[in-house]
């Protein structure tokens, strides 16, 4: 079987998932999700013509240089002026206030001078009239439904125009499976032969950062009973991320048992390192994405396939843009794999500098807790220079 490029294999991860259908949430809950339909303003806003400024209201007419105005009244935010007011007067007007009536402008309190219940303006006045029409913002019954994740600027104007419930698309539910015989949790005491298993919490925290609904499931041990006790417990979700086992050896029972409970693999192998080994296809009505079983390998496929997969199920755009940086040294050729070079940025003038670690091996969690960025080194090239511009995939 011939290796498959990253590129292809992406177009396949993604075509195995869709958008997931909608739920309904509390406008709290909303930052970060896709709208599946739009909303629209329960009302105007601002309700009012207001005061842009602290300062005076007057009738336009009175609106001339050294006018001498009576004082009769206030309004502030939440307490407007209910009273009559005609030429010749004014009321003391602070931000956000209504206007007694239209047809006036507001005076900034600087361009007065006070005396008791008497203004006068200033001998030269601005031709603006400092005041908010009802309805600048939004008009009731306007349309909102923005193609992309909700920001906080999104739920300020939804809850501005009185939404207080959102339709978006459901969270997916990923369940988590690490499998071999070699691991024991975090806290254990592994035995001479075994170590601890990182890979699930590297993968819960990718799907959580996500947006997703991680669920980490119990580690399966190498044999077939014990895969498909852990397959049962992932029945519901969305999406079953496996790590290990899916390589080719004797213990290596993952695409076995998974094949055995319906699934339909896409594809296996691709041609990117480190990672070569992954597995994806159908598995019931979720989807199973196997990650290699080497943290690292299984840390640079997930970046590469499982977050825009999870993209995809929340209605987000799922198309990976790498960034450009500057090479910080010279690097030899390729070879027939793309390399994802773990790699460190610091700032320049212009591009960033890329430098990659000397230490590649893909065993090395601590180069990869250092590591911010991904260095793209595309299959059958190089060799590269110093100073040569590349592309790179940031660390979140």
């Amino acid at each position: 079987m011939s290796l498959l490029p990253v590129e292809e294999a992406l177009e396949r991860v993604l075509a195995l998932v869709a958008p997931l259908p909608a739920e309904t949430v509390p406008l709290r809950e909303g930052a970060g999700r896709v709208m599946t339909m739009p909303v629209t303003a329960g009302l105007t806003q601002p309700p009012f013509s207001g005061s842009a400024m602290d300062g005076y209201w007057l009738d336009a007419a009175d609106h001339l240089p050294s006018a001498k105005l009576q004082v009769v009244g206030e309004s502030a935010a939440g307490r407007s002026y209910q009273g009559e007011i005609t030429r010749g007067q004014a009321i003391r007007i602070f931000t956000g206030a209504p206007v007694p009536r239209e047809g006036g402008v507001v005076v900034l309190q600087e361009n007065t001078t006070r005396e008791g219940d008497w203004i006068t303006l200033a001998d030269s006045l601005s031709g603006n009239d400092n005041i908010r029409p009802k309805g600048q913002d939004f008009a009731k019954g306007a349309p909102f439904h923005p193609a992309r994740p909700l920001n906080a600027r999104d739920l300020g104007l939804l809850a501005a125009m009185n939404v207080a419930q959102l339709e978006v698309h459901r969270k997916p539910v990923v369940a988590i499976i690490a499998t071999g015989d070699e691991l024991v949790m975090p806290g254990e005491t592994p035995g001479p032969d075994q170590i601890i298993s990182s890979n699930s919490f590297i993968v819960a925290a990718q799907v959580e950062a996500m947006g997703g609904i991680a669920r980490m499931l119990p580690i399966a041990r190498d044999d077939r009973e014990s895969l498909r006790m852990v397959f049962d417990l992932a029945k519901g979700a969305d999406l079953i991320v496996t790590s290990g086992g899916a390589s080719v050896g004797d213990h290596d029972l993952v695409g076995e048992v998974a094949a055995e409970l319906g699934l339909e693999r896409s594809f296996w192998k691709i041609a990117m390192r480190p990672g070569k080994p992954l597995m994806a296809g159908r598995m019931g009505e979720a989807v199973l994405l196997g990650l290699p079983g080497n943290p690292v390998s299984a840390t640079v496929c997930a970046e590469l396939f499982l977050k825009p997969m999870l993209a995809k199920m929340q209605g987000r755009d799922p198309q990976i843009t790498p960034r450009r940086a500057v090479l910080g040294c010279d690097l030899g050729p390729t070879g027939p794999r793309t390399h994802y070079m773990r790699a460190c940025l610091s700032a320049t003038d212009g591009l960033p500098m890329i430098m990659p670690f000397d230490n590649q091996d893909s065993g090395i969690l601590s180069i990869l807790a250092q590591a911010d960025a991904l260095l793209i080194c595309e299959r059958d090239s190089g060799p590269h220079k110093q100073g040569t511009e590349m592309c790179y995939l940031p660390l979140m």
